[in-house]
């Protein structure tokens, strides 16, 4: 929200996601001009528990669970890691509830997070994303894109699959996460979970190398960007290795500001995605500012993946160029990401380039209360950076810049926004 007081402008952004969730305000000099970036769902209701239960009692595409579940033995649950908004431990006893109706017994049941590339998970993290009642009753364990994966076939794009063995030998497979806007599958949710959330390294490197550079090149399902996902070859790649790893349910959630769930889709993996998909156009979307001077793109609900709220708030600066403000308020700093961040002063992942700033950033300001310098490794050059621990740091530098003031464009969370403007990232 925004209000105005004493001549000044606040506006109150979401932070800290995981570590207490409050609201920071930002305060504007008087005579700024500030838009806030609502997007569409802002401060759409919380679902009520009913609102879950006729998620699960009416799904898209298949039986309810505790039907599927009659006479299994293996059921592997997949679940999103801390880089993505959903709140799991919520949606996680209403899928408990339709096991044990449909008979299964808690010991054949498992937790795996599908974590893609990004850094394992502490049993403490994984009692902040599951609840503690869970890793007290129920093995967890991390999806290693490493090893224990087996080759299951190749995607008519050339995508070789090869998937967690667990989840293979599973005989119910459910997944758990969020349908909210990406940067280059359009939307995440749905298949995302199975690719790249438990494949093989090798498996996540070709459909985020070579299948994007031959769809860029040729111009066949090239489409790309947050909200973009019709016409995207990524996306139908992804499809093709959902339906080939046999993922029996997928359950997604949509989340507002706060990451509250507002509406949740249970039911066949992408039948249900694109139903939400749906909603989500509408719910994320957020009206594109008139060109502003400075743009501010607050990071929450994906807390430790910068990279995708500059993409987004990069595209937000007009042409004729602008200062970058950068939030990010989390102690762990950005997600060890495998293919895509650096190892060292000079090696990284299999896709890794030094990052660059686009040419309309005159000015970039990275606003690190938990300041580690090594989370700018794919934002910008290290020597671009303008460094701030407080919001008083990051006025004071505009000030300087606009001594007459200034048109700021406040986006709240730029993680899970999307603008009517092309937001995308190709490491080529």
């Amino acid at each position: 929200m925004s209000v105005q007081t004493k001549g000044e402008t606040i506006v109150k952004v979401p932070q800290l996601a995981w570590w207490g969730d409050i609201e920071a305000e930002l305060v504007f000099p008087r005579n700024w001009q500030v838009t806030p970036c609502y997007m569409a769902g802002h401060d759409a209701p919380k679902l009520s528990a009913e609102g879950f239960r006729k998620a699960f009692r009416d799904p898209i595409g298949t039986r309810p669970i505790r039907e599927l579940a009659r006479g299994k033995k293996n059921v592997v649950i997949l679940f999103d890691d801390m880089s993505r908004p959903t709140r799991v431990a919520e949606i996680v006893p209403f899928v408990l509830e339709e096991l044990a109706a449909g008979g299964v017994n808690e010991n054949n049941i498992q937790f795996i997070c599908a974590l893609g590339c990004h850094g394992a998970l502490t049993a403490f993290e994984f009692a902040k994303k599951l609840g503690e009642d869970v890793i007290t009753q129920f093995n967890v364990y991390n999806h290693n894109p490493y090893e224990n994966c087996t080759y299951i076939g190749t995607t008519s794009r050339g995508t070789p699959v090869s998937l967690n063995t667990e989840f293979l030998n599973a005989d119910l497979k459910i997944g758990i996460g969020a349908i909210v806007p990406h940067q280059s599958a359009g939307f995440g949710g749905g298949g995302k979970i199975i690719l790249p959330g438990i494949v093989s390294m090798d498996t996540i490197a070709y459909d985020h190398g070579p299948l994007r550079k031959q769809a860029r090149e040729s111009g066949v399902g090239s489409t790309s960007g947050m909200g973009r996902f019709e016409n995207n070859a990524q996306l139908q790649d992804i499809e093709e290795a959902c339906r080939m790893s046999g993922l029996d349910v997928k359950i997604d959630a949509i989340v507002n500001i706060k990451r509250e769930t507002t509406a949740l889709f249970v039911g066949d993996p992408m039948a249900q995605f694109y139903e939400g998909v749906k909603l989500a156009k509408r719910h994320y979307h957020t009206p594109l500012p008139d060109h502003p001077d400075v743009v501010v793109g607050n990071c929450n609900a994906k807390v430790n993946e910068v990279l995708i709220a500059k993409i987004v708030s990069e595209a937000v600066v007009p042409e004729s160029g602008g200062t970058l403000t950068m939030i990010t308020n989390n102690p762990w700093g950005e997600v060890p990401h495998y293919l895509r961040r650096s190892f060292g002063n000079h090696i990284g992942g299999r896709i890794w380039k030094a990052p660059k700033l686009s040419r309309k950033v005159k000015k970039f300001i990275l606003l690190m209360p938990y300041k580690n310098k090594v989370s700018a490794d794919w934002l910008a050059p290290p020597d671009s950076v303008a460094w701030a621990k407080t919001w008083d740091e990051v006025i004071a530098i505009l000030k300087t810049d606009y001594p007459d003031g200034a048109r700021v464009a406040v986006i709240p969370d730029a993680t899970i926004q999307y603008f009517d403007v092309v937001a995308t990232f190709f490491p080529m």
